[in-house]
């Protein structure tokens, strides 16, 4: 359920590692009920990523591609050294990927803004 107030946490940080090749999943939860709406910390001050996520573990990963010319994906770019509140699917499988290095993501399920 999306609020017009401050980020409250519903659940607990999960920490993904964006690399060149997307790792595995990881499905970010509540701790009662059912919430939507995410805070993405991209902790990397110079890399950005591709997350990709969806409701199951083999969706996130099949999507988790980096954009091309030709080619569009269902990722969402996150830039380095971000903090962003964004609405996805419940229990949402996430992943990313980098085009180099890696950068470190936090998660966290919640409401608000």
């Amino acid at each position: 359920m999306s609020v017009n107030a401050a980020f409250t946490p519903t659940g607990n940080t999960f920490v993904l590692t964006a690399a060149t090749s997307a790792p595995t999943p990881v499905q970010v939860v509540t701790n009662g009920a059912a919430s939507n709406q995410y805070r993405i910390i991209n902790s990397s001050t110079t890399q950005g990523c591709f997350l990709s996520y969806s409701q199951t573990s083999a969706a996130a990963t099949s999507n988790c591609v980096i954009p091309t010319g030709v080619a569009s994906t269902t990722t969402l770019y996150i830039l380095p050294n971000t903090d962003e509140i964004i609405t996805f699917v419940p229990a949402a499988y996430f992943t990313a990927i980098t085009a180099s290095n890696s950068a470190v993501l936090y998660i966290t399920p919640g409401d608000g803004m």
